[in-house]
C-alpha cells in the first residue's frame, strides 16, 4: 500500500479524518502501537503536504489525467503497444544499431566491431509471492530476448524491489531463482540492485523486479530484417510466468511444473552452434501479446503481412497448458507460450527444422 498516496489524496480533499484513517491503514499491515501508528501517519502527512504542490519547473511532473490500469500498460493489447511506440517517440532517433524505434526484444550497438546486445525485462506481477518463480522466468525471459537477435548472451544483471514488510528471505529465493536458470545456461548473473519499494512509504509485502542480460552477435535477426516470401518457422512452448500466474490462481497449480524448462534456449543455442543463425532473417519470442501481438509488431516494423495455419500452431502449444486455456476460455493466440518464432527464407527451412528437431524440441 502507498501511504504517501494516500495522505496526498486525503489532504486533496481535506480529509479531516485523514491521520487516524491512515494510521488505521498502517495497522492493517504492521504489528505496531496505535501510538506509533499516528507517529508514522503524522511524519507521512507533513512529507505529502511538502512536496503536494513544488515548485520549479524540473518539480512539475506532467500528466495526462489517464492511469496506468485504464490505458492497459503492461497488458499486452494496443494501449500497451501504443505506449511502446509513444516511448520510442520520447527517446527519438539514436546511433544504435537497434533502438526503442525498432519495437524489437532488445538493444543493439556496435562495438569493437561486435554488436552489443543489451535487454531488461521485469518479472511477473503477479508472482510477488513465489519469489523463485519470478526469479527463474524473467530470466529466461531476458536470456530469450537476446537469443532472439542472434546473439549469445555472456552476463545477466539483477534488480529487486521489495516493500516495507516483506520478508527479507523473498531476496535470496528470487536469486536463487535466476542462478538455476545461470548455472543451467553457463551464464553468468553478475551485479544487481536491492531496494525498498518507496521505501518506508510502501507497506505490505509486494516484490518486483527485473533482470538484464548483455550479448555479443556477429550478426542480427533483428524482426525489421522479416521479408516478403520467407517461411514462419514456431517451437514448442509452454509458456512462463504468464502461464504459471495463470495456473497458480485458477488452483492448476501442477500446470506450473510444465513451464520449468530451457527448451527454448537449447533450440537458441543449437542454431548458433550450428552456424544457421546468418540463414536467419528474424527471429522474436511468443511472449505477452503472443502470436497475435508480435505478428502485430512485425508486420509494422518489417512492413510485411505474415500468415500462420492456425493448426498447427495450435499443436506446438504444450497439451496440458493448452487443455488449460481453453478451459478458462483463454485465446493461446493471445498469451506469451515461451515459443522461439523463427522467420527464414524457405530455402533454408528444412536443414533448421532439422536442427531443432536433433536437440529434442519440437517445432514447424
Amino acid at each position: 500500500m502507498d501511504i504517501e498516496g494516500y495522505a496526498k489524496r486525503g489532504i486533496l480533499r481535506n480529509d479531516k479524518g485523514l491521520k487516524e484513517k491512515l494510521a488505521d491503514r498502517i495497522l492493517d499491515i504492521k504489528n505496531i502501537s496505535r501510538k506509533h501508528a499516528l507517529e508514522i501517519a503524522g511524519a507521512v502527512i507533513v512529507e505529502a503536504n511538502a512536496t503536494l504542490n513544488p515548485e520549479g519547473e524540473l518539480l512539475s511532473p506532467t500528466t495526462s489525467g489517464v492511469t496506468m490500469g485504464e490505458f492497459g500498460v503492461g497488458s499486452r493489447g494496443l494501449g500497451d503497444f501504443y505506449t511502446h511506440e509513444k516511448i520510442a517517440e520520447v527517446i527519438g532517433r539514436t546511433s544504435a544499431v537497434v533502438d526503442s524505434s525498432h519495437l524489437d526484444d532488445s538493444g543493439v550497438v556496435r562495438a569493437g566491431g561486435q554488436y552489443v546486445v543489451v535487454t531488461i525485462d521485469g518479472m511477473h506481477s503477479r508472482l510477488s509471492d513465489f519469489p523463485f518463480l519470478a526469479g527463474f522466468h524473467v530470466a529466461r525471459a531476458a536470456l530469450r530476448d537476446i537469443y532472439v537477435m542472434g546473439a549469445r548472451p555472456v552476463a545477466m544483471l539483477s534488480d529487486i524491489h521489495v516493500a516495507d514488510d516483506g520478508d527479507v528471505a523473498k531476496i535470496f529465493d528470487h536469486i536463487a531463482g535466476i542462478t538455476t536458470v545461470s548455472e543451467l545456461t553457463g551464464i553468468p548473473l553478475i551485479t544487481g540492485s536491492t531496494l525498498r519499494i518507496g521505501g518506508d512509504m510502501v507497506i505490505g509485502e509486494r516484490m518486483t523486479g527485473g533482470v538484464g542480460a548483455v550479448g555479443i552477435a556477429r550478426s542480427l535477426t533483428a524482426r525489421i530484417q522479416a521479408m516478403p516470401g520467407d517461411v514462419i518457422i514456431m517451437t514448442e512452448g509452454a509458456g512462463g510466468g504468464t502461464i504459471s500466474t495463470t495456473a497458480l490462481y485458477y488452483g492448476k497449480h501442477s500446470i506450473v511444473d510444465e513451464t520449468i524448462n530451457l527448451k527454448f534456449i537449447d533450440a537458441c543455442e543449437a542454431l548458433l552452434e550450428a552456424g544457421l543463425i546468418e540463414k536467419i532473417h528474424a527471429m522474436t519470442d511468443v511472449t505477452n501479446g503472443g502470436v497475435r501481438g508480435d505478428a502485430k509488431e512485425i508486420a509494422r516494423t518489417a512492413g510485411v503481412k505474415l500468415i500462420f495455419e492456425e493448426e498447427k500452431l495450435r499443436a506446438l502449444v504444450n497439451r496440458k497448458v493448452l487443455e488449460m486455456l481453453d478451459k478458462l476460455e483463454i485465446d493461446y493466440l493471445g498469451v506469451s507460450l515461451d515459443a522461439l518464432l523463427i522467420i527464414a527464407p524457405p530455402e533454408h527451412a528444412s536443414e533448421i527444422l532439422s536442427c531443432i528437431w536433433k536437440n529434442g524440441v519440437a517445432a514447424d
